[in-house]
C-alpha cells in the first residue's frame, strides 16, 4: 500500500510541474526609437524611458523599420519580441 500512494504522489507531483509555464506577456505602448538589426533588438520610448526589447527569428515585425518614430504596441515575453503592430 506504501508503494502505492508513493507511486501516486510521485506521479502527481510529476504531471502538475509540467503543466507549469509563465505565460506572462509584456505589452509596451510607446514610440519605436530605433531598430537595430546588427544587434538584433528595438528600443520603445514608454513613458519617457527607454525600453530594449531582443528581436528573435519567429517575432512578426514585417514593415517594423517603417513605424520609426511613430507610437507602437511591442508584445513580449521575457524580453524577447513577439510582434510590434502600428497603435
Amino acid at each position: 500500500m506504501k508503494h502505492i500512494l508513493t507511486i501516486l504522489a510521485t506521479l502527481s507531483l510529476a504531471l502538475g510541474s509540467s503543466f507549469a509555464g509563465c505565460g506572462k506577456i509584456d505589452t509596451d505602448k510607446g514610440k519605436l526609437k530605433e531598430v537595430n538589426t546588427e544587434a538584433k533588438s528595438i528600443t520603445v520610448v514608454v513613458g519617457g524611458k527607454e525600453v530594449k526589447r531582443t528581436l528573435t527569428p519567429t517575432s512578426k515585425t514585417e514593415g517594423m523599420e517603417k513605424l520609426v518614430g511613430k507610437k507602437v504596441v511591442v508584445t513580449s515575453s521575457h524580453g524577447q519580441v513577439q510582434a510590434v503592430t502600428a497603435g
